[in-house]
Parts: C-alpha cells; sequence; structure tokens
C-alpha cells in the first residue's frame, strides 16, 4: 500500500496560529527580486547609506527608493536621517516575525 503525500495532517495546534494577513504583507514587500537583493544586502552589511544602495543594483535611485519605501513599510528595514543622508538596516525584530510566521505555515 502506498501512501500518499497529500495526505490529511494533523490540525496545527492554536499556538501555532499566524495573522494571514501580516503574513500575506510581508511576502507581498518581499515579492520583488530587487526589494529581495536590498534587504539580503542590508542583512549583510548590517546598515547601509542610500546612496550606497545605488551600488547594489542597476536601477535608478527614485526606483530604488520605491523599493526601499515598500520595506520600510513592511516594517522590514528602519531609516535613521543623518545630517544629509539617510542610514538604513534591517529590523530583526521584524525579521525574526516573518521567519517564525513562515515556519507556521
Amino acid at each position: 500500500m502506498s501512501t500518499s503525500c497529500c495526505a490529511p495532517r494533523s490540525p496545527a495546534s492554536p499556538s501555532a496560529a499566524i495573522d494571514v494577513d501580516d503574513l500575506a504583507a510581508l511576502c507581498k514587500a518581499l515579492g520583488h527580486p530587487a526589494r529581495v537583493q536590498l534587504l539580503r544586502h542590508l542583512i549583510d552589511v548590517g546598515e547601509c547609506y542610500f546612496g550606497n544602495l545605488a551600488d547594489v543594483l542597476p536601477l535608478a535611485p527614485s526606483t530604488i527608493s520605491k523599493h526601499v519605501s515598500i520595506l520600510k513599510d513592511a516594517g522590514l528595514i528602519h531609516g535613521s536621517s543623518d545630517v544629509q543622508r539617510v542610514c538604513y538596516c534591517v529590523n530583526p525584530e521584524r525579521l525574526q516575525q516573518l521567519k517564525a510566521m513562515i515556519v507556521g505555515l
């Protein structure tokens, strides 16, 4: 007798419940390869000024700004203003929430 890979599984425990709207919003924020690359870059370097982000991708600064804005709105990155420039870094708590939600699927 063969076992189907689609056999019913036991239901998830109540503690494994996830906010599906929040997960969908985070997935949407990561739904473009440029945003994934920008997030990976910030994870690797720790922090980065906006001008340096233009070196990460061959895109116009306005396009990069839009992608950064989407990541920021999703809470995946923070931006802090210096005198004349903005420095971005990953929000580790939000990234951990995303990882937990993915595991909770």
